[in-house]
C-alpha cells in the first residue's frame, strides 16, 4: 500500500510540474513573422517578470493619435545574459522597437530588438526563429 501511495504522489508531482510548460505558447501561435514593424514611443510600463518581460509604449501616429502598444520580450534570465538589467529601460524613455505583430491584430508585438535612448540596439531574446518555437 505504501508503494502505491508513493507512486501516485510521484506521478502527481510530475503532472503538476508539467502544467506551466503546457500553458506556455509558441511564437507562431501568437505572432506573425511576416508582419514586421518598427515603432518608436515613450515607455509607460515595464513588467520584468517570468515567463516573459513585457513593456508598453505610447506611440503617436502621423495624425497625432497616441496608441498604447505592448511588447513581449524573452525571459529575464535570457535578457540579463545579453546585457539587460531592470534599469536598462526606464519609464519615460523614448525607445524604438522592431518585431512581429500579433496575429489577432491587437496592439501587441513580439520584440526582436530595442534601440535605447543612447542609441544602443539590444536583442530582446525573442522566441522568433528559435528551434522548437514555431
Amino acid at each position: 500500500m505504501r508503494q502505491i501511495v508513493l507512486g501516485m504522489m510521484i506521478v502527481a508531482t510530475i503532472l503538476a510540474a508539467g502544467i506551466p510548460l503546457m500553458a506556455h505558447h509558441s511564437f507562431a501561435a501568437e505572432f506573425d513573422s511576416a508582419k514586421q514593424m518598427k515603432l518608436t514611443g515613450v515607455v509607460t510600463k515595464i513588467d520584468w517578470t517570468n515567463p516573459h518581460v513585457w513593456f508598453y509604449l505610447d506611440v503617436k501616429d502621423e495624425a497625432g493619435k497616441v496608441t498604447n502598444w505592448g511588447f513581449e520580450m524573452g525571459p529575464p534570465h535570457m535578457l540579463q545574459a545579453t546585457g539587460w538589467t531592470r534599469t536598462t529601460m526606464k519609464l519615460g524613455d523614448i525607445v524604438t522597437v522592431q518585431g512581429s505583430m500579433a496575429k489577432n491584430g491587437s496592439n501587441r508585438v513580439n520584440a526582436r530588438n530595442v534601440t535605447t535612448p543612447d542609441g544602443k540596439k539590444m536583442g530582446a531574446a525573442s522566441s522568433e526563429g528559435q528551434p522548437g518555437q514555431q
